[in-house]
Formats: C-alpha cells, sequence, structure tokens
C-alpha cells in the first residue's frame, strides 16, 4: 500500500510523513524527489523541474513496485504532484501493478503556508524559500483537479502527529 502525500511546500508533507512512519508497522518513507536527483545526473538539469522527465514517473511506479515486492509493508511517499498529466500515469502505474494508493492533499491558507515558508529553519528549506513562495501560483492552480484525485486535510492549526491521526483513520476506514 502506498500513502501518497500531495501538496505544496510548506503543508506538512515531511513532518507527518516522519508521524506515520513511526505509527505504522512495515512503513517506509519513499521520497520520490530523490529519483528525480538520480536522473540529474543521466539527463542534466531540466529546464523547469524533474517531474518533466516522462522516466522519472515511471521509475517512481517501478521503485515503489519494487521496493514493496521486496520488503512488504506501506510507502510513505511525500511528493509535490501539480500537473494532473502526471499524477494520473503515477496513479495508473501503480493501479496496473496492484497497488492500493491512497491519496492525501495537506492543504492549509496562504497566510499560513507563507508564514511555515519563512519561518523554516531547516538549512535546505531556508536556501528553498523563494522558490517555494515562488511555487505558491502553480499550487493554487492546481487545486481544483487536486481536490478531485485527493483526500484533503486541512493543517491549519493542526500538529503533524493531529494530521499523521487524521490520515491513519481514514486510511483505516478505506
Amino acid at each position: 500500500m502506498i500513502i501518497w502525500l500531495n501538496g505544496t511546500f510548506g503543508a506538512g508533507k515531511t513532518t507527518t510523513a516522519k508521524e506515520l512512519t513511526s505509527r505504522i508497522p512495515d512503513s517506509r518513507l519513499f521520497d520520490a524527489e530523490k529519483v528525480g536527483e538520480m536522473l540529474w545526473h543521466v539527463l542534466g538539469v531540466p529546464e523547469r523541474d524533474f517531474q518533466d522527465f516522462p522516466p522519472w514517473r515511471g521509475l517512481v511506479v517501478e521503485t515503489a513496485r519494487q521496493v514493496l515486492d521486496h520488503v512488504g509493508g506501506t510507502l510513505v511517499v511525500t511528493q509535490t504532484v501539480l500537473v494532473e498529466r502526471y499524477w494520473q500515469e503515477i496513479r495508473t502505474g501503480l493501479a496496473a501493478a496492484g497497488i492500493p494508493v491512497h491519496h492525501f492533499l495537506l492543504d492549509t491558507d496562504r497566510d499560513t503556508l507563507v508564514n511555515r515558508i519563512e519561518t523554516d529553519t531547516v538549512p535546505e528549506s531556508v536556501s528553498a524559500r523563494q522558490w517555494r513562495l515562488d511555487h505558491l501560483p502553480e499550487y493554487q492552480r492546481s487545486l481544483p483537479w487536486l481536490r478531485r484525485e485527493a483526500e484533503v486535510v486541512d493543517t491549519t492549526g493542526i500538529p503533524p502527529s493531529g494530521v499523521a491521526e487524521i490520515i491513519m483513520t481514514r486510511v483505516g476506514s478505506a
């Protein structure tokens, strides 16, 4: 099974994923961004985003399938996907592989997002601060299809432990 945490940068995906993997037996964090980083060495730095490389989408599916075949359990994926066609490719590939996916959109209001991004002190987050802020309009434009394709969890005012509880309850009742 895969629990896919989608949402813009600052929505709480990584922190929530750590909460989930600490609570769900036989679960692992799968950072699909690492697949994109690997492709940079082969294909070069993308013009816009590594997700634009068609091999990224296929490799995410195949990596998830092989990891689950090898160790079983649950993969918790933290990856912002804002292009609907890319999500459809991934979802279709995972379904063809027989992997159930619970897709969650971690969402919060713009003011909270901006505050989280601007006050994040993790070194890699600080260096990516402007990039994250610059991508908020793209996230806003993606919200209509994201809300259709994912279960929305409003993270405003809820600590990551509470968000993890909401997700576990929803996955458990599915």
